[in-house]
């Protein structure tokens, strides 16, 4: 695995998912190469909210990850505080991240049918492609389609209650905690893992909340 960070110069505090970050996640996966290993890395911050800085630090520590084509993202969604936390919030936003950067890096068709060169010819330098049959056929997975970005424009994005990125993701972890069904468990395997957990607590360490 890697794990770094570099220190704020003014308080001694660790940073995460600063370019300092960046470059050694790349230069990890070079390393990592030249010496036939996998290698793991983190989607780390030192955000205390899920807030604007939580989002830059996260995208630039996965650019890292993903750019330096690590084996395995740990802590890929939730993490605040230098590892110290976890946010519902931060969790569903860093999936929209993720999702996007896995859109992203997917191969580019290029069939016919992707270039629609019949399709712009009929519609012509006047036309628009909104009622063309290509575009009827396509129109629901053409693009990529968000969990969390809001594309109305102002005006309506007030009108239904002018939610900030958060107050959305808030919404959508509660909503997903309430629709959730667990999935079926063999029964012997649900008292093996009950009684690896309380085996576990006995031995003691550290305390947990749970």
């Amino acid at each position: 695995g890697a794990f770094t960070s570099n220190v704020d110069m003014k308080t001694g505090a660790p940073a995460f998912g600063t370019p300092e970050y960046v470059r050694a996640m790349q230069m990890s996966g070079q390393m990592a190469r030249r010496y036939g290993l996998p290698w793991r890395a983190s989607n780390a911050n030192a955000c205390n909210a899920p807030d604007a800085q939580a989002i830059w630090e996260s995208v630039f520590s996965l650019q890292g990850s993903c750019s330096g084509h690590a084996n395995m993202i740990y802590h890929a969604a939730g993490w605040m505080e230098g590892g110290l936390s976890a946010s519902f919030e931060k969790f569903v936003i860093d999936c929209e991240v993720l999702q996007q950067i896995i859109y992203t890096n997917r191969p580019v068709p290029i069939s016919e049918d992707d270039l629609a060169v019949e399709a712009i010819g009929a519609v012509g330098p006047f036309g628009h492609f909104f009622g063309a049959e290509h575009t009827k056929e396509r129109f629901r997975d053409a693009f990529y389609a968000p969990l969390m970005s809001d594309w109305r424009n102002y005006e309506s994005w007030e009108e239904s209650g002018a939610l900030w990125t958060h107050q959305r993701a808030n919404a959508a972890w509660k909503q997903i905690l309430a629709e959730y069904e667990k999935p079926p468990l063999d029964t012997a395997v649900d008292e093996e893992l009950c009684a690896f957990v309380a085996r576990r607590k006995e031995e003691g360490g550290a305390p947990t909340d749970f």
